[in-house]
């Protein structure tokens, strides 16, 4: 029987990140093969142990399965979609990012094509991969994540989200609107604060606080979206939306831009407008669930 690591996989594109991962499937201990259009790229590979492929189709060939991490899903498409290439029988992982409609396509287009198809996302950068802080989303059909976890388990933390293909993509996006929004928000705070010469070192124990606490609230405050009932458990929106006034105030009175607080009160505005000024924060999904109409 053969076991995990003597599995073949091939990773095609050696940017930054396709190095990482290439690497990360060697010191595993698998048969690595690489291609990539910038040949020098693999160099450092190849001296690790990886094969060269001279082509994209020999590529394919050598690996159980294939990761693309290629510049986007155009490119993707020119690289497999040449009359000589044979895809049918072909496991793809492709962890290119882009739109979640993208990686539907990509799928459909694959499977058309008679090969296999899941569609991730990386939720790390180069250094972290091969270590289990290195989260990697798949989304598509669950038999073939199975078939193929041990062997994508040599990058990191490999998690399925389901069948759709392009939840891999939105999660990846919406974990991008957290990341920036809690940055921001440390961004804000730090200015502030430092116009009381206060320096953000000082700051970031405190913020980081904060944002842990906050963190706590999301299992309660998902379960009353899910639900679809906001009650003030612990403060209204009303009120949230007077404290908002208050850090628009403070921002413009010591001279930091308001344009992020401003926003937030906004929305909070229009939900009080639409008399939902006595539920609880969470009710702003409804704002963030619908497109502006100006």
């Amino acid at each position: 029987m053969t076991n995990n690591t003597d599995k073949p996989v091939t990773v095609i594109g050696l940017g930054l990140m396709g190095q990482a991962l290439a690497g990360a499937f060697l010191k595993a201990g698998h048969p690595t093969t690489v291609w990539n259009r910038t040949t020098s790229k693999a160099d450092q590979l190849v001296a690790g142990g990886a094969r060269l492929a001279p082509t994209v189709g020999e590529a394919l060939k050598a690996g159980s399965l294939t990761i693309l991490c290629v510049t986007d899903y155009q490119a993707m498409y020119e690289l497999l979609g040449a009359s000589d290439i044979e895809l049918d029988g072909t496991m793809l992982i492709n962890l290119t990012s882009g739109s979640s409609a993208q990686a539907r396509e990509a799928a459909h287009w694959a499977e058309r094509r008679g090969a296999h198809y899941l569609d991730g996302a990386i939720m790390a950068i180069p250094p972290a991969i091969g270590t289990a802080e290195a989260v990697i989303l798949h989304s598509g059909p669950q038999k073939d994540f199975e078939a193929h976890r041990p062997t994508l388990g040599a990058l990191g933390t490999v998690t399925y989200l389901g069948a759709d293909p392009g939840l891999a993509s939105l999660y990846d996006v919406a974990g991008l609107a957290m990341m920036w929004s809690v940055l921001n928000a440390w961004l804000q705070g730090t200015a502030l604060l430092r116009t009381a010469g206060v320096d953000a070192a000082t700051y970031a124990p405190f913020a980081q606080q904060i944002a842990a606490v906050v963190a706590e609230w999301l299992p309660g405050y998902a379960e009353q979206i899910d639900s679809g009932s906001f009650p003030a458990e612990v403060s209204a929106l009303e009120t949230d939306a007077r404290a908002m006034a208050h850090l628009v105030e403070e921002s413009e009175a010591v001279g930091v831009n308001a344009e992020l607080p401003k926003l937030i009160k906004a929305m909070a505005d229009r939900s009080i407008a639409a008399g939902h000024g006595g539920e609880q924060y969470p009710v702003l999904i409804e704002e963030f669930a619908k497109p502006r109409s100006d």
